[in-house]
């Protein structure tokens, strides 16, 4: 047969507290995309964004 009630009630509250968590994480989610869309520089057209502002050639010394 079942268990009794307290179990039922238990499961009832782990289920709202997992539900809780995934909402916050969800939030949080969205809100590091917001975050990285707001933060990120414009490239212009054709050009790679980890190439920006790199010199070709011999670079200066890191250490005078």
């Amino acid at each position: 047969m079942g268990r009794p009630g307290p179990a039922t009630q238990a499961k009832r509250q782990r289920e709202r507290k997992q539900k809780e968590k995934r909402k916050a994480k969800a939030d949080e989610r969205a809100l590091r995309k917001e975050e990285k869309a707001r933060n990120e520089r414009p490239v212009a057209p054709g050009q790679d964004p980890d190439l920006e502002g790199i010199v070709p050639g011999p670079q200066p010394p890191l250490f005078d």
